[in-house]
């Protein structure tokens, strides 16, 4: 399976392209109305609170440092939004977004086998994390100093993830394919094993580790723990 040919089929996840989808999901507040405008200055503002707040963190990057750094002054930074911290939840709410878009985009003759959709769920996973890095790492490094807000999004988004890993996990265990008591816990477990890629993400960079070979491993870890010896289909 080329996972990075499959995400370029259900869109576009380069900056721009995500950009692109945050300013069409707050046409009602962003005040900016030429589309291609908007979508380059409102670019230049992500990227550059998702390198501050990788090299300071969030809370400790101010607006003023944001417009310095953007070349987008203060007053075009409030055509966006209204707050640093609704900056946050418009970040957040794009990679829950695109998450769960990507996930439940499985084509129908991989849903037909729970092992195959595990597999699938997997791969895409880490290659949308690899395409997004900087996205995630902000979402998972920040999530502690959230406000209250920020800090249910970020919840709710990892909720909805385990939750679309529940449901494959349990047809499994339903079919006999997957030995497992709480399709849940599983899906919790999972989760962690995907966060490590884009975690420490210099740990498998110095190890020589791709997306690919990372994504085939933990497949084969999490087949062998659950598996169930049944036969797959002919």
């Amino acid at each position: 399976m080329n996972a990075q040919a499959a995400l370029k089929e259900l869109g576009d996840f380069s900056l721009e392209g995500l950009c692109s989808a945050m300013l069409e999901s707050h046409r009602d507040t962003i005040r900016v109305r030429k589309a291609r405008i908007a979508v380059a200055k409102l670019a230049r503002i992500v990227e550059t609170i998702l390198t501050l707040s990788n090299r300071q963190g969030f809370h400790a990057t101010s607006l003023r440092e944001i417009s310095a750094a953007s070349g987008v002054s203060m007053g075009g930074l409030y055509s966006y939004f209204d707050s640093k911290d609704t900056l946050l939840l418009m970040i957040l709410g794009q990679v829950s977004e695109t998450t769960t878009r990507v996930l439940q985009a499985a084509p129908q003759a991989v849903q037909e086998d729970p092992r195959e959709h595990l597999r699938w769920l997997i791969t895409m996973h880490v290659a949308l994390t690899e395409t997004m890095l900087p996205w995630f790492v902000f979402a998972f490094m920040e999530a502690k100093s959230f406000p209250p807000a920020g800090r249910r999004a970020a919840v709710a988004s990892e909720e909805a993830t385990e939750a679309i890993f529940t449901g494959v996990l349990a047809e499994g265990a339903r079919r006999g394919l997957f030995s497992l008591a709480d399709p849940g816990f599983t899906a919790a477990l999972i989760k962690p094993l995907l966060q490590d890629w884009y975690v420490k993400r210099a740990k498998w960079r110095r190890r020589g580790v791709s997306a690919q070979d990372y994504a085939k491993t933990v497949c084969a870890f999490v087949e062998s723990a659950i598996a169930s010896g049944k036969p797959a289909p002919i």
